[in-house]
């Protein structure tokens, strides 16, 4: 009863083109594991302290011959800064706190209203900028409808409008199969600190079902040939068959 499951982890390795883990990579000792996990934390944090007007919505790490950081942000530039400036300074930190070769990638979110971080972080900086929640999060689920989503729900949670006791409020439009593996579903939490204390605001959006034909392995397979023989002899076979034995005296035939 009430048990809940994270809805990008529910459908990883199902969707065939969707969303995959946001850290590739493989230890091969323990040590190794502990080490690269805690890496991963201190570049995650060090981007969302000193990013964060960038509009960052998902960080891809990937470890092979060097260190690859993907950065997928609805601000490029920032992140870039005036002729490269900021993106190298960044890689030069990531490099003196992991001791490993590293390359950082930028790419640019072409639809900041269809991203649930993107617009998580939306609802919160207006609520930190005392904006009425209902007011933030109906604007935020109609530009996500307009921009093609088939369905959203926003959840803020905690002292909402500055009341002592806190509770619960909820804005649903469309629909959101979260029960349905082909559904493509992009979720997001963030929180925004006001006077009376953190308010917390999840959003779900469907953006559509991943039909069969889309998710199937074995479209690109040309169809197989083959004739299939009958052991049955055929009418006329059977005929001759009976001539021939006749002839020959081996069929015996009876009158009434």
């Amino acid at each position: 009863m009430g048990q809940k499951t994270h809805p990008i982890g529910f459908r990883l390795g199902i969707i065939k083109g969707g969303r995959t883990w946001d850290s590739s990579w493989f230890a091969s000792k323990s040590e190794n594991y502990k080490q690269f996990v805690e890496e991963d934390l201190k570049i995650r944090s060090l981007l969302r302290v000193n990013y964060q007007d960038a509009g960052i919505s998902k960080i891809n790490i990937e470890r092979g011959a060097e260190l690859v950081v993907t950065l997928h942000t609805a601000r490029p530039g920032i992140v870039i800064g005036r002729g490269g400036t900021r993106i190298d300074q960044l890689r030069e930190e990531i490099e003196k706190m992991t001791g490993k070769i590293s390359k950082v990638n930028v790419y640019e979110v072409k639809q900041p209203e269809l991203d649930a971080s993107l617009l998580a972080r939306n609802v919160a900086d207006q609520l930190e900028h005392r904006v009425m929640f209902r007011r933030a999060m109906r604007q935020a689920s109609t530009r996500a409808m307009q921009s093609g989503a088939e369905g959203i729900k926003i959840l803020c949670s905690g002292r909402l409008g500055g009341a002592e006791i806190a509770r619960k409020e909820k804005v649903m439009v469309g629909r959101v199969p979260l029960h349905t593996l082909r559904a493509e579903i992009d979720y997001g939490v963030a929180e925004a600190n006001t006077t009376f204390g953190k308010i917390g605001i999840k959003v779900w959006i469907f953006k559509g079902e991943i039909t069969d034909t889309e998710n199937n392995n074995d479209s690109d397979l040309g169809p197989i040939g083959f004739t299939l023989q009958s052991n049955v002899p055929s009418d006329e076979n059977e005929e001759q068959q009976t001539e021939a034995s006749l002839e020959e005296g081996n069929v015996t035939t009876t009158e009434n």
